[in-house]
Parts: C-alpha cells; structure tokens; sequence
C-alpha cells in the first residue's frame, strides 16, 4: 500500500495514527506531496483525487481511496478486529456521529480558517481560493467562533466519560486530537475553562500512536 501526503498536516496525521494503532506503519510506503507547491490541485494528483486533498489512500491493486473516515474503517478492518471505528451496531453508530462532530464543528472549522482568514500555505495557493479577501476573512473569522465552540462541546462531552465516543479510544478520538494539533498551528487556543478536553489530551498524548505516528 502507498499513502500520498504531506507529513506535518493535521488529516495525514490522523491515519498516520490509525496505522501505529493497528501496526500496519511497516506496510505502507508514504508518498510526499508537496502542498505549499500547490501538487495537490494539478492534474495528476486530481486524477487520484478529484476533490485535491491528502492523504489518499493507494491499494496494490491501484484503487484509490480518500477522505480519512474511509481510509481508517479501512485499516481499521483488515484483520478483522476493528478497535476504532466500532464493533456493534451501537458503537459504529456513536463512533461515526461523534466523528462527524469533531470534523464539521472543529478540525474542517480551524481548517477554513487557517486557508481563508490567514495567509495559509503560502503564495502559490492563492489561484486556488477566492478572490474576495474581505469575504473570505469573514468566512473565516466565523469558522474560527466555530472551532472554539467545538472545542467547548468536546470539553462537556469528555466530563462524563474517558473518551470522545465513550469508554474506549476511537477515530474520533484521533480526529479531535488532530483538530487541536491543527488549532495549535493556527494559533487558535483552548479556553482556559476547557478542564476536561485539556486532560484528555495529555492522556491522549501518551498514547504510542500519538508519541511516535507511522512514517
């Protein structure tokens, strides 16, 4: 297998730790793709991926898949025994709402921020964004409100319970941990009233995975 990504970002950070979790990192070969450099908008990588992300997925058999909850149920079930992304019907459904919160109401939130209201990843993406400065800075300046207020949902969530999607760590687990690693980038803080989510993150900090991510 062959993953097609950028190192330090936030989303190829969550598979890299899905990978460690699931000792699969010696299986896979990283491809870098250069998105300072804009790669991930021309036509050979498009043709990967019509919609310009990473990381992207590349199975033996020369399948593609994107978008990390595809690519995690993925690992997550090559040998049978999925430890993130759900065992019963019960946990797969909490599993996947909760991973639906933390991408919309934080990770894709500080994202939009950090590409729209900051100077993002530099000179050769602004063909990519629109033109509309003022418009484009207040779109994001509303999604960095947003990511705060996921924050402070995740900080009342993790008060009754250890993990995001309950007793046991999970995709989302990792998505929120990647969500704060990306707000950490843009410069977007954790309020200080946020108890629960600060202690679960230096719990989750812990973890191999987290210490040492595949690649």
């Amino acid at each position: 297998m062959k993953i097609h990504d950028f190192a330090i970002g936030p989303n190829p950070a969550r598979v890299r730790i899905a990978l460690a979790e699931k000792g699969l990192a010696s299986d896979v070969t990283f491809v870098p793709v250069d998105l300072p450099g804009a790669e991930h908008k021309q036509p050979a990588f498009l043709e990967k991926n019509p919609t310009g992300t990473v990381p992207v997925l590349e199975l033996d058999d020369g399948l593609f898949i994107s978008e990390c909850t595809a690519i995690t149920e993925y690992l997550d079930n090559l040998d049978g025994n999925p430890v993130l992304t759900g065992r019963t019907p019960r946990e797969k459904a909490v599993i996947h709402m909760m991973q639906k919160r933390a991408e919309s109401e934080l990770i894709d939130a500080v994202g939009i921020y950090f590409h729209h209201a900051t100077p993002g990843l530099g000179d050769k993406m602004l063909a990519y964004k629109s033109p509309d400065w003022d418009g484009r800075q207040a779109w994001g300046e509303r999604s960095r409100d947003r990511a705060v207020a996921g924050m402070r949902y995740f900080d009342k969530v993790l008060r009754d319970q250890p993990y995001v999607a309950g007793q046991a760590f999970s995709m989302a687990d990792i998505t929120v941990w990647g969500g704060l690693a990306f707000a950490d980038f843009a410069r977007i803080a954790i309020p200080e009233d946020c108890a629960a989510l600060a202690a679960w993150r230096a719990r989750v900090a812990e973890r191999p995975s987290v210490r040492s991510p595949a690649g």
